[in-house]
């Protein structure tokens, strides 16, 4: 336990960051959590590396349970425009995260043997596209409606030029295409510290 529990922490961290920084929006796309969620990969990848795909499990595990309490909690909060998390977005986020970082770690598992660079990356990418779509879909999606009949998303389905340019598509199409485009810039500049954290964690394992 001791030697993932490094692991436990920085997902749990991130996790809670991300909950907190997704409230503050950067520019008309992104929120401010768009930039410390992708991380989450890396510490998968990483403990997947190191230790395994049963740690890197249970690492994903920790950050779930660690989602799902600030989703409670964030349900709870009135914010001037209802609760600050709705029970759409704590479906999404919950599952968003859990399907993505399982697969991810499937993915990783099945490139273990290729370049340094591959499985990471592959992963990352895989499991980032998949996180994107699950989210955005379940928490603002007007065919999904069901879910939370009182939720007026109804904002999120303006249509609108895709990212203020493109062909017009629903407002939330436009959120989870920029989302998606920053998961796979991090992507690639993860492989740095991913490679420089794993050479260092590597020769300690038993």
């Amino acid at each position: 336990m001791k030697r993932i529990l490094p692991g436990i922490i920085a997902m749990a961290a991130i996790v809670l960051a991300s909950n907190i920084l997704v409230q503050f929006l950067w520019g008309n796309w992104l929120t401010l959590g768009a930039f410390t969620y992708p991380l989450a990969f890396l510490v998968t990848d990483v403990m997947n590396r190191v230790y395994g795909a049963a740690v890197a499990r249970r690492v994903v595990f920790a950050g779930f349970v660690t989602g799902v309490i600030c989703s409670l909690i964030g349900t709870q909060i009135i914010g001037e425009f209802g609760p600050l998390v709705t029970w759409r977005i704590a479906v999404g986020s919950g599952l968003a995260f859990l399907t993505a970082q399982l697969v991810d770690i499937a993915v990783f598992n099945r490139l273990r043997a290729g370049g340094w660079w591959r499985a990471p990356l592959a992963s990352t990418v895989v499991g980032s596209a998949l996180d994107t779509a699950l989210f955005f879909s379940i928490a603002f999606s007007g065919a999904l409606g069901f879910i939370e009949p009182g939720n007026d998303v109804s904002w999120a389905n303006e249509m609108v030029p895709l990212l203020g340019l493109g062909p017009v598509a629903p407002l939330w199409v436009s959120l989870a295409v920029a989302d998606w485009s920053v998961k796979l810039a991090l992507a690639l500049i993860a492989l740095v510290p991913f490679r420089i954290i794993v050479g260092r964690l590597a020769p300690r394992v038993a």
